[in-house]
């Protein structure tokens, strides 16, 4: 999904650290590289099988994913001591991602070992060459990635082989709205845009360099308005953008983050917001969101799938690069990946096949059979599923959303 969310995660072996943003430029003041070998990472063949000795990781998660996959983390350190000893988890915005490794790495100052991230921080990596190459360099240490389920492996090339994929899901574009202020959800494009007008203020999406759901509003409307090319951000969204530019007229503000607009519609300041299966069910669940809000699809409407990855920054040391690849493959084993289902955040999951919901923890198939919406099924299997844009191609539409659209609104 993208954003960083605002979420109780389980702290125990995995301290939970929140960074402030203006932290972010003091990159010097972050905890040193701790844990075997110094010596940066090299070819494949020069990776041992395992480090020296324990090290502690130091992960940075920009997409919310500790909470589908810090379980996992737990697993991993009592399960195999000798080779994570502790890991510790922070948090950011995604767009602050690319340029606070940037300062570490030309600093030959790396305190991040491994990024937790969506396809923005990924796209924002991939373009400043910031990761370190994991496939097809490490294919046979990170096997698992074979038993992908189909989308899931359709998401996996956007990695480019500088991430792992660890959860996937349709995603949406879906509209959650407030039922006791919209009695007529709107059921397509223009019925949308003129709800807007009569309503103005109350609906709300927000930035989608930072948001899942904004994300997924912004690449599902070329194939919802049929235009030209839906791959194409430049020359193939005419259409698009001449729809955003006009229900921005009558939108609310754009929030910095998806946790924003939920307090919104769960506050009343809005009535309707763009959602994804996982936004709606997870807030529903946490009590963050009532659970009287409801949710819609538009007509045509394209599933646009999201995904969330592991990504090693540049400089990463031999011992720790070993360490990870042992976790990577670790994570995508399907017992570990059960444990992904959670509270419905990437509905309905996992990224591996043969996990069933039975496989997952009973509070996690409790809160899928409340809270899941009746239709999600029917929808996920009856409306086309598009990969979200390449990494090039995402980091463009972000561009042109910023100046064409966001830069309109204050």
């Amino acid at each position: 999904m993208g954003d960083s969310r605002s979420r109780r995660y389980r702290l125990g072996t995995g301290l939970l650290t929140t960074l402030a943003a203006a932290a972010l430029v003091a990159a010097g003041c972050s905890a040193p590289n701790s844990g075997g070998s110094t010596a940066s990472a090299g070819p494949s063949s020069d990776i041992p099988d395992k480090p020296s000795a324990p090290v502690s990781l130091n992960v940075l998660d920009v997409a919310g994913n500790a909470q589908l996959t810090q379980g996992i983390f737990d697993n991993f350190v009592k399960e195999h001591s000798d080779i994570v000893s502790k890991y510790t988890i922070s948090t950011e915005k995604a767009p602050n991602l690319a340029g606070k490794l940037k300062a570490q790495e030309d600093a030959g100052q790396l305190n991040i070992d491994l990024v937790l991230t969506g396809t923005d921080g990924l796209s924002a990596g991939l373009a400043g060459n910031l990761w370190t190459k994991l496939t097809p360099d490490f294919d046979s240490r990170l096997s698992n990635m074979k038993n992908y389920t189909e989308p899931a492996a359709k998401m996996a090339t956007l990695a480019q082989g500088y991430g792992v994929e660890l959860v996937e899901y349709p995603s949406g574009p879906l509209l959650e709205y407030n039922p006791a202020k919209v009695t007529t959800p709107p059921t397509s494009t223009d019925e949308l845009l003129a709800w807007c007008k009569a309503n103005p203020g109350k609906f709300q999406y927000a930035q989608p360099k930072n948001s899942g759901p904004g994300r997924t509003f912004l690449m599902g409307l070329p194939y919802i308005l049929g235009d030209s090319d839906p791959k194409d951000p430049t020359n193939g969204w005419a259409k698009t953008w001449d729809y955003l530019t006009e229900i921005g007229k009558c939108s609310a503000p754009y929030e910095t983050g998806t946790g924003n607009t939920m307090k919104n519609i769960a506050n009343g300041s809005v009535w309707m917001i763009a959602s994804t299966t996982g936004w709606y069910i997870n807030p529903r669940v946490l009590g963050t969101v009532p659970a009287t809000m409801k949710v819609g699809s538009l007509k045509g409407f394209h599933w646009v799938t999201d995904a969330q990855y592991a990504s090693v920054p540049k400089g990463i040391s031999k011992d720790k690069l070993s360490a990870i690849l042992n976790l990577l493959q670790y994570m995508l084993t399907p017992k570990q990946q059960a444990i992904t289902i959670d509270k419905g955040y990437f509905y309905p999951g996992p990224a591996v096949k043969d996990v069933k919901l039975t496989d997952a923890p009973q509070a996690s198939q409790d809160a899928i059979a409340k809270f899941v919406d009746p239709s999600f099924d029917s929808l996920i299997a009856n409306n086309p599923q598009e990969t979200s844009l390449p990494a090039d191609a995402q980091v463009t539409a972000f561009g042109l959303w910023d100046t064409k659209i966001g830069a309109t609104k204050k």
